[in-house]
């Protein structure tokens, strides 16, 4: 059976023609397919405005991006066997790069699969869907995920407040088998004990996998202030590693206890220390007495969700990464990442330089990093690359 057609504008077709999976609501001709023929969720075929077919999408007709590109191919099936060819071609990349189920199994436009978040905590998934267009798909994506991996549990974490874009219920909850108490992962020698559903995101951030083990690497003999340091990922490494102490700063006391029980797990308790308090507190408390640190680790959440609040954030960023600076002992490294999409490397670059000649310190780049590849960068989608991270060599003036 065909599916309805959903015509661009003229020249709205070069952004799909070189890779990418978006349209937006002011892209789309409403003369010829008006979006008021559309639920919520329903396959369109994709027609430049030619009148050539540019393939198979599902709409949100109440969305800014109203409709995500699926298929090049015209009237495709988004059924059990999508699904299921999608994810497994996901799962073989993961398994060729990691030796053990710990990683990000589908990562939304980069897997194929817009929308679609899922984590793999061994036998355990954690599901975000952010989209109705596979909301609308769900109970089929469960079916394909259960004979595909025979998970113990499937949770669906969806509270993230993009679902309220389009239009969708904030939820989570265990929708299949029963979640292991405690849940532990392992990640770069360590073991974690992951909170899925009182956790944020989906309980647990992979994406930093690759610089925490760069952390480790250079860790041993030095002190460390973990900033932002939710349940101790970046620190508990950094204590096995041979770190002389690991200081944790987080605003929740839930996380931190989530890391006190981590540092016990991995049996470095004794070189821990746990602090519950606003970050720029307790950066100017540290200031203030003088403490200082060989080694900070500065991995704030998304500081600019929107891009109305680049200025905002961006000073955010400059704050922050100036007070650590100041803090930091003579010939420290200071590890500072950025998640948000809308702070460019280039903006974080220049945060970095600009703070480092503000206060009369050499600092230079040793490392840099980025998501891992479970995160894959799809090169025609910008919005897929977000992550950055700057390992920072600071002495003295020269």
């Amino acid at each position: 059976m065909d599916i309805p057609e959903l015509f661009l504008k003229k020249n709205e077709d070069k952004r799909l023609r070189l890779g990418h999976l978006w349209i937006f609501s002011n892209e789309i001709d409403i003369k010829r397919s008006p979006l008021s023929r559309f639920a919520p969720g329903d396959l369109a075929l994709v027609v430049a405005h030619d009148g050539k077919p540019l393939g198979t999408a599902y709409v949100n007709p109440n969305a800014l991006i109203c409709a995500r590109l699926l298929s090049r191919k015209p009237n495709l099936k988004c059924g059990a066997n999508f699904f299921k060819e999608r994810i497994a071609t996901a799962l073989a990349i993961r398994e060729t790069v990691f030796d053990k189920p710990y990683y990000r199994l589908v990562f939304g436009e980069s897997d194929g699969l817009p929308g679609l978040v899922i984590d793999r905590f061994d036998q355990v998934l954690s599901v975000q869907i952010t989209t109705a267009g596979i909301e609308r798909r769900k109970d089929i994506l469960l079916s394909v995920l259960v004979d595909l991996l025979n998970p113990a549990a499937i949770v669906m974490k969806n509270d993230n407040s993009q679902r309220q874009l389009e239009g969708l219920d904030l939820e989570s909850a265990v929708v299949f088998g029963e979640l292991p108490d405690p849940l532990i992962i392992e990640e770069n020698g360590a073991r974690f004990r992951v909170d899925i559903l009182k956790g944020q995101k989906t309980g647990w951030f992979y994406d930093h996998r690759m610089s925490r083990a760069e952390l480790a690497r250079i860790a041993k003999g030095r002190r460390i202030l973990d900033l932002f340091s939710y349940t101790g990922a970046w620190a508990i490494p950094a204590a096995l590693a041979g770190a002389l102490d690991v200081t944790c700063v987080d605003g929740s006391e839930s996380a931190l206890q989530l890391a006190r029980e981590n540092a016990v797990l991995n049996g470095v308790e004794d070189k821990m220390q746990f602090a519950h308090s606003d970050v720029f507190d307790f950066l100017k408390e540290a200031r203030q007495e003088r403490r200082l640190y060989d080694m900070i680790v500065l991995d704030p959440p998304a500081l600019i969700k929107r891009k109305k609040d680049y200025q905002q954030g961006y000073e955010a960023y400059r704050r922050l990464n100036h007070l650590a600076l100041q803090v930091l002992a003579k010939n420290g490294v200071l590890i500072s990442a950025s998640c948000s999409f809308h702070l460019s490397r280039d903006d974080l670059h220049e945060i970095l330089r600009s703070s480092g000649r503000h206060i009369d310190r050499h600092l230079t780049f040793i490392a840099q990093g980025g998501q891992g590849p479970d995160h894959p960068i799809d090169p025609a989608i910008s919005e897929t690359q977000y992550l950055k991270t700057f390992f920072c060599s600071v002495s003295s003036a020269l």
